[in-house]
């Protein structure tokens, strides 16, 4: 799979959100961060060994409706929700290996209201 990114490839994510299982992955940045853009690479290779998860780059400054009523103090911030809910919402250090780990452990975190809110009500926000 990819990295889609609201911002410039909205039909293709929407497509994407009807069809897939509700595991999302939303990783939050600005374009001036350097440790995002060193972040990336590790993130799209994350989206391509892991299809069953929908990966989402959003560009804080284009795409700020995706925040909801949220702020952003430290990137990246990640959000993961699975069909049941949010799973995690906050920074992560930029290792792919974290966020693996966080995927692989996911269905056993507790559902929380923390963060902006769910994937598809962002998208179509």
């Amino acid at each position: 799979m990819e990295l889609y990114n609201p911002h410039t490839q909205l039909p293709a994510l929407l497509a994407r959100l009807r069809q897939d299982q509700g595991q999302r992955v939303v990783c939050y940045c600005a374009a001036w961060c350097r440790t995002c853009d060193a972040y990336r690479p590790a993130l799209e290779a994350l989206a391509a060994q892991w299809p069953e998860w929908t990966f989402i780059w959003v560009d804080v400054e284009d795409s700020p409706q995706w925040l909801g009523d949220e702020d952003i103090e430290n990137f990246p911030t990640v959000l993961v929700q699975d069909r049941r809910g949010t799973r995690f919402w906050g920074v992560q250090l930029p290792y792919a290996e974290h966020l693996r780990r966080l995927l692989e452990g996911a269905g056993q975190l507790p559902v929380t209201t923390d963060g902006p809110g769910l994937v598809d009500a962002l998208a179509s926000a």
